[in-house]
Formats: C-alpha cells, structure tokens, sequence
C-alpha cells in the first residue's frame, strides 16, 4: 500500500511530529516548566485546528514527563555522587568534625533547603546536643539541648524513626517545650525533617533539613537524607573505633615503657634514699623534703596540716601511703600525735616501690617537725625568760639585755606595748583548763616571735611584749592580738594593753608598770561584759579607776593632766591653778580672771597653752570631767600643790 498522500493534504501523523517539533527544542535546551505551555498558547491565538491544538497538548505532556524524568536521574545522580564523595571522605584519615561538616553542607544544598543541622547523643546527661549547624543564623538555636521525646529532634532519637512536619508550632505528635519553641523561633524554621544516626539498635543523634516556609519533604529526599545520616554515624564509629585503638596502643606502648623502667624505679629508690639522708644532715626543711620526693617521684608533693581525716585516719592506722581519688596520702605522725600529711596530687598510678618512697619521706619529714618543734619550743622558753626577768628582775644589766634580745631578734630600745591575754572560757576539769592555758601560751610564743616580740605565762594567763608599728595604737594592737589568739585557740580571749612604753633596757621597771595596767584593761572589759575584746588605758579614761581592781590614780592623773603638771615645773607658770579656778567658775574666763586677780587675755592665753599641751578638745564634756577628776585627785594626793 503507498505512503504516498495527496497534495495539499496532511496526516495524524504529520500533525504530531509537527507538535512535537517545540517541545524537542525546549528539552533540548533544558527550558523551565512554564516554558512548555507556549507553543499551546500560541496555536490558540492564531486560531489553528482543534485537532493541532490536542497534539500539542499530548506532546507537552509527553515533553514534561520526559523533563521530570531527566531531572530525576539528573538529581539522583547528584546525590550519588555526593554521597560517593561522603563514604570516600571517611575512607581518609580526616577529622571527624571535618567529615560531618561536610554531610550538613551537602545535606542542605541537595535537599535545597534553608537549614541543615546535625545533634549528637550525651551519654552523661541522657539528652542530645547540637554537634554542626549549616545555615543557622540564631546563637540560641545553635546551642540547643534536646531531651529524649522533646521536640520534633527528641521524638526521632526516642523512636529511632524518620519524621517531618511541614508546620513545626502547628504539629502536637511531639512534645513542645519552651526552651526547644524559642530556639526554633528564633531560627525562623517552620518544616522540618529529622533522621536518626543509628548504630546497630542505638541511637546515637539526629540529622535534621529544615525550611524557614512551609514545605513537603518527598520520599526521596526522606531516603535521602537517611543515607547521609547512616554515613555520619559510621563517621562517628570510625573515629571511636580510631580512639579506641590509639588508646589501646597507648596502653600497650606504656606497659612497655614500665617495664623498661623497672630498674630505673629502683634506681630511684636509692637516689631518694640518699637524698633524704643528706637533707637531715645539712638541716634541711619539710618543704626540702617535698621538693626532693616531687623531683623523684615525678609529681607534686607537698606537706599539710590538714588532709582527707578518712584517708589520712587509714593512712596513720595501716603505717602506709593510701589512695585518695587520684591522690596519694602519708600520715606524718610521731608516737600517737598526727603532725600532718604528705600527699602526692594528680598522680594516682604509684607502683609499690614509689609508694614506699612517699611512706619514707613521711617517716622523715615528722623527724623534722620534731626536731623543728623541739626549737621552737626552747626558743619560746628563752623568750618567756627573758620577758619574766624584764617584769621581776628589774636591776638587770642594760647593755645584757639588749644583747639577750637581739640573739631572738627583739628589739629593746623600740617602742612597745605590754599585754595581758586571758582565756574566757571555764573548762570541765583542772587537766582542760592546763591544756587551755597551754594552747594559749604556745600561740602568744608564736605571735611574739613572728612579730619580734617577747612572750611568757603569767598569773593563769599570759603575758606579751609586743613592738608598735608606726601608725598603730594600743589599742590596734590590742583587739588584733585578741582576734589573732582567740582565732588560734578557738576560744575567746580578752587582752588587755598598755600605753606605750619606751627603752626598755634601760627602764626595765617599765615593763612589769605596763603589766599591771594591762591587767587592768584586761579586768575592766570583763566587768563590762566585753569579753573576748581588747583594748588599752586610753580607751577607759577615769572608768579604768572605777572597774579595775587596782586603781592606778597616780597614773590616771599623769595621763591626763601629767602634760600640764610637767610644763608648770619647768617653766613656773600657773596652768593648773588656771585650771582649777576655769572649772570652779563655770568655765567663764571672765569670772576667772576675778578669781585669779589677772586680766581676761591672761586667762585666754593661758587656756590656749592649756589646749597646745592636753589637745583642742580638752574643754569638750568627756575630756573636761576627766581633767576635773584629775585635778581633784591630784589635790587630794598631793596637798601642796594646793
């Protein structure tokens, strides 16, 4: 039969290759999808036949299910071969982070989305955490914690299972919270796909795709993204299992190294030995001592008073070095007194050798503190002597003193105040109460001693010579020394000082004047209830007369007008008398120079002399009933003076 057609005639045939013919050029040229609806819109408007215009539909469908299905394999071939880069970046020796940075960014540019996220699982604190963020904006966001069924994250890693949501605020199949909410927010996400990283049956993180518009996730991109995640954690396996064995090698290379070390460790025994012998020859310190054993024992050694009381109980009890954490601690004890303790910090391997090493420095070391305190303790009693001879023996040799003095490193010649120390406490028993006195007496000795001063027990309590810095007062002193000996005793202590006392060589009586207004002080804070205070003299003014035991009137009348007493008998002048007739006249110059029989300036320039000498606030109200007092007690001692 001929194929052959008429002139001027077409065929259903010839209609459609002339329908195809566009579309063949669109998908030559990789055209849009909007672009195939062209040649249809333009056969409409130049009016040709219906049955031309049904071809050209059929052939645009035909074209687009063509388009799709390159772009399809197009697409699947992309992710192949990403995915293909993915497993041959784990087949080097990169860094884990590295690698799974590179999965969120392929993740997010195959899928086309805005976000890409990856969290990993804590095992310490049961939750997940954000490990890498591509295309995070919001610091909040990027710092995310997610527990097992919070959030859309939270839901994937309890249930080891795919989700999506393509509304995240609008979606209740899993759990809101307010912390996961904002972070979202402040992201701006709305769909999400979330797939977990699996390990055999565990769930070790979540690796996420998210839009900040509303969106569909296809099954394909589901697929997808389960691939790059099963890729992320044989990652995450490969640098485990790479730890493992790094970690296993470093065992074995140190197993090696130890018994390579062996003789070595021994060696070292015998270089401490020796060490230690030659630190007690030459007199060495406990801190030597610490020095040496760090040196040896390749760590840090150091010397306390106070250690673990549990481990440092079992240490004294079992006579060796124990474990604490990754410490190791020596009891240092001598009979049944515990000094202290040895411990060796941040070194809690400690082969039996080294151990016994630590145990003899301890063994040491309390040889030391003994003999230490055996020196302390006779030079405290040199400077109690000392200290009793300047208060009892008061015809000693100046020139004797001095010299016993500077051998404890006290100076005699430098201006001092006396104290008086007392416990404020009543212990149960006479044998509490020694004890006590004895607490206090050993921390007054090192008081005195650290500050270049001299102390001694007395009269049930004790007794202190201490130096007056410049700038202090006795009465600083004072509360210091009560603060310092009642911190040192745990218990109250009250003291008492004196006004300062000076050249003490050569007025030795000086010291035992001061001793006795201590005491005084001392009484008077606790007849006012102050116990455990300090203070001195000049804090109690004419009260000391009144509280103390012992009332010094000749030294409360010297303190207090002994200045203008003084200038009188060098200069002949009548200041006291002037005094006397200011306070009887009410204080009015104009009715004193009545009773005097001399012009007003004459009192006006006198009562200035009196301020230069006693202070300007003489004539204040405490001060002025001091001086009246004084005055008083001065005519009544002294009846020619009148």
């Amino acid at each position: 039969m001929s194929r052959d057609h008429p002139e001027g005639t077409t065929t259903a045939l010839d209609t459609a290759h002339d329908a195809d013919a566009p579309f063949l050029e669109l998908l030559a040229r990789g055209a849009d999808a909007e672009a195939y609806e062209r040649p249809v819109l333009l056969a409409r408007a130049g009016g040709l036949p219906a049955e031309r215009i049904a071809a050209l539909e059929r052939a645009k469908l035909l074209a687009l299910r063509v388009r799709a299905e390159l772009e399809g394999r197009r697409r699947r071939e992309a992710e192949l071969s990403a995915l293909f880069e993915t497993a041959h970046d784990l087949a080097g020796p990169r860094d884990v982070d590295e690698v799974l940075r590179a999965i969120v960014q392929r993740a997010r540019s195959l899928l086309g989305t805005d976000v890409a996220y990856l969290s990993l699982h804590d095992p310490a604190r049961g939750d997940t955490y954000m490990r890498v963020t591509e295309g995070s904006v919001a610091a909040r966001f990027q710092q995310l914690r997610l527990g097992m069924g919070e959030g859309l994250g939270g839901l994937v890693a309890q249930t080891a299972r795919p989700y999506v949501t393509d509304d995240y605020f609008r979606d209740d199949r899993f759990r809101h919270t307010t912390a996961i909410d904002a972070g979202v927010r402040d992201e701006g996400l709305v769909a999400i796909l979330g797939v977990p990283l699996a390990l055999g049956p565990d769930v070790i993180g979540v690796l996420f795709a998210a839009d900040r518009r509303a969106r569909v996730f296809e099954r394909e991109q589901i697929a997808l993204l389960g691939s790059f995640a099963a890729l992320a954690a044989a990652a995450i396996d490969t640098a485990n299992l790479l730890t493992e064995t790094r970690s296993a090698l470093a065992g074995l290379e140190r197993a090696n190294e130890i018994i390579r070390d062996r003789s070595a460790v021994i060696e070292r025994a015998s270089d401490v030995h020796d060490r230690l012998a030659e630190l007690v020859l030459r007199g060495g310190g406990v801190h030597d001592v610490a020095a040496a054993v760090s040196e040896v024992l390749d760590g840090t050694v150091a010397f306390t008073e106070t250690a673990p009381a549990r481990a440092l109980e079992a240490s004294r009890a079992e006579g060796h070095a124990v474990r604490h954490a990754d410490d190791w601690i020596a009891a240092v004890a001598a009979g049944g007194e515990l000094l202290g303790a040895l411990v060796l910090r941040g070194h809690p391997g400690l082969d039996p050798v080294d151990q016994r090493t630590l145990e003899r420095a301890a063994m040491v070391t309390s040889l030391l503190l003994l003999a230490r305190r055996s020196a302390a303790e006779a030079e405290q009693r040199v400077r109690g002597e000392l200290l009793d001879d300047l208060l009892d023996a008061r015809d000693r040799d100046p020139r004797l003193l001095r010299e016993r003095a500077s051998r404890l490193r006290a100076d005699l010649d430098a201006t001092h105040v006396v104290l008086a120390a007392r416990l404020d406490g009543t212990a149960p028993d006479a044998d509490q109460e020694a004890a006590a006195r004895r607490r206090l007496w050993s921390a007054a000795s090192h008081l005195a001693a650290t500050r270049h001063g001299l102390a001694a027990a007395r009269d049930g309590g004790t007794v202190l010579l201490l130096p007056l810095d410049p700038g202090d007062t006795a009465t600083d002193v004072a509360r210091r020394t009560a603060r310092h000996l009642g911190t040192a005793v745990h218990e109250a202590v009250t003291v008492g000082a004196s006004a300062p006392v000076r050249d003490l060589a050569a007025h030795p009586d000086a010291v035992a004047t001061g001793y006795e207004e201590g005491r005084r002080c001392l009484d008077a804070l606790r007849l006012l209830g102050r116990s455990g205070d300090g203070a001195a003299a000049e804090d109690f003014g004419f009260l000391g007369l009144l509280l103390g035991g012992e009332r010094d009137v000749t030294g409360f009348v010297d303190r207090t007008i002994g200045r203008v007493v003084a200038y009188d008998e060098r200069r002949g002048t009548d200041l006291l008398r002037t005094l006397d007739a200011y306070f009887a006249c009410g204080m009015s110059p104009a009715r004193t120079k009545d009773e005097l029989h001399v012009h007003v300036n004459t009192v006006a320039q006198r009562l200035e002399r009196v301020g230069r000498l006693l202070g300007d606030d003489w004539h204040s109200p405490a001060r002025a009933l001091e001086i009246q007092l004084a005055l008083r007690l001065r005519r009544l001692t002294v009846p020619a003076a009148r």
